[in-house]
This record gives structure tokens, sequence and C-alpha cells, in this order.
């Protein structure tokens, strides 16, 4: 890593790939392009989720949970088994497994939330501490964070974490929502509070390194646990990151193929 990241010249990136994450805990969906806003996460991500027993969380004054507190990876690998589709305009989600339609349902209903709920409560009964529970809060999104965030993955940093395992490590195993290509390895730890523009005018400003659990080791096309991934970073880096948080400080469309610039202190400080 350079020594002074502030002041090194830095070359452009590119968004390789854009997912969203309608339901906590469930398959991704790639998006060719999508709109950012100021203080957002993308649009639907991690918009419901499934409460696994009572988790305390109150629609009418929505607040962060733990992650434990919902159907997850980290704990439920199961989950990785399903193919999911969600539908903006009706909020109807679809479940595949074992090359089925398994369950249906619009969530903005009593009926189609009670279809789903009855699907968990049979497909992941044995990881169950009580009923599952469709859970939304308008403005309100199941992150593994407090803050509205969109979480950046690093390619490069993938690769080299590939060779490390010993092992081909798919880039979705850390849920990201923004894949980046043209980095240096790692390169994205030295941009913590450094800003970023992508495609015509939105920015974001990067504000966390992200710390990677169990949730990791699980291949997200079997939902088989096969690799140690936060024990290898560790042992490879001395930590267990891999990914960044940043917010959205100003919004715009961006798409797959998107140059990413990262901004000088005087850029940061300029309107587009």
């Amino acid at each position: 890593m350079s020594p002074d990241p502030a002041s090194a010249p830095i070359a452009d990136a590119q968004v390789a790939a854009i997912h969203r994450y309608p339901v906590k805990g469930l398959s991704p969906e790639p998006l060719p392009r999508t709109l950012l806003a100021p203080g957002q996460t993308l649009p639907c991500d991690r918009l419901y989720a499934i409460e696994n027993g009572p988790s305390g969380f109150d629609p009418a004054n929505p607040s962060y949970l733990p992650k434990q507190r919902f159907l997850m990876l980290m704990r439920n690998a199961g989950l990785a088994e399903l193919r999911t589709s969600f539908d903006d305009a009706s909020h109807t989600l679809s479940i595949r497994y074992e090359n089925r339609e398994a369950a249906r349902g619009d969530l903005r209903t009593s009926e189609g939330r009670a279809a789903i709920e009855r699907f968990f409560a049979e497909f992941s009964g044995p990881d169950l501490r009580g009923p599952p529970k469709v859970l939304n809060a308008p403005g309100h999104s199941f992150s593994d964070v407090a803050r509205k965030v969109v979480s950046i993955i690093n390619l490069a940093s993938v690769a080299a974490l590939e060779n490390a395992a010993g092992a081909p490590v798919h880039p979705l195993r850390f849920r990201g929502n923004l894949h980046v290509t043209g980095w240096p390895a790692w390169h994205e730890f030295d941009l913590l509070e450094r800003e970023i523009a992508i495609g015509p005018s939105a920015r974001l400003k990067i504000v966390k390194r992200i710390v990677r659990c169990a949730a990791t080791e699980v291949d997200p096309d079997t939902g088989i646990r096969d690799l140690e991934i936060p024990r290898t970073l560790m042992k490879t880096y001395g930590h267990a990151d891999c990914g960044v948080y940043a917010e959205v400080i100003a919004g715009g469309e961006i798409a797959a193929g998107d140059t990413v610039r990262v901004l000088n202190t005087e850029q940061s400080k300029l309107p587009f």
C-alpha cells in the first residue's frame, strides 16, 4: 500500500457489476444500472428481512438490529440453495428451490407474506427460534450496519484472497453492491474518508472497512460451507476485512461499465 494515499495518483477503475439484495440473506439480483440517492442504499437493497423468532423490530419505529435476529447465511447456510426474484412494481417475491417455484407472494399483503412465511417455516425448520415473519418498514434497510451504505468489493482483493486460499473464491460470497475492477489488491483500504465519483454525477464517500463473518464461508451456488474465509484473511493479512462501505453524498444513475474516479481534496469540495 502507498505510504501517502492522499497524495499519490490513483488510476481510474470500473464498475464490473451491480447487485442488490431485496430480502436480507436471500440471493442477489444483478442490475445493469441503478439510481443512487444521497444518504440511501441501492433501491430495494435489504428492503425486507425474515425474522428468526421474536426480534423486537418495530415497524412503526424501525431501527438497526444485529443480523443474528434474522435468517442469514452466517448461521443458515441452506439459504444459498434458494434462487429468488423480486418485482419492484408488485413487491412479489418468487422463490425457486430444486428447479421449481416453491413459493410466491406479494410482500405488501398479509396473504403474500403468509405464503413466504409458510415456506420458510418448513425449509428452515431446524434453524428457527420461532415462527418466521416477513419484516419491512418504509425507508428502512436491514443492513449489517446502522448507516445506510453501499458496499464495494475490489475484485483484485478477491483474486489475492483466492491465491491465499488456494481455491476459487466467488465474489458473491461477499454480498457486495458494487464490484470494482482496476484498483490494485486492497487499495480500497487506502481510500477511507476519500470520495469517489461514479458515472456522470454520483459521488460516494468511503467510510468503513467491512469485517467478514462466517457467511463468506458458504459457497453461493451450493450452500456448502467449504472455505474458511475469515480465518484465511486473518492468517494471511492479519485482519478479517474485505470490501468497504460507502455513503452516497451526491445522487445519480450508475451502470455497469462506468468509470470510478477517486477525487482529490479539491475535487471533493466542488459540485459536479
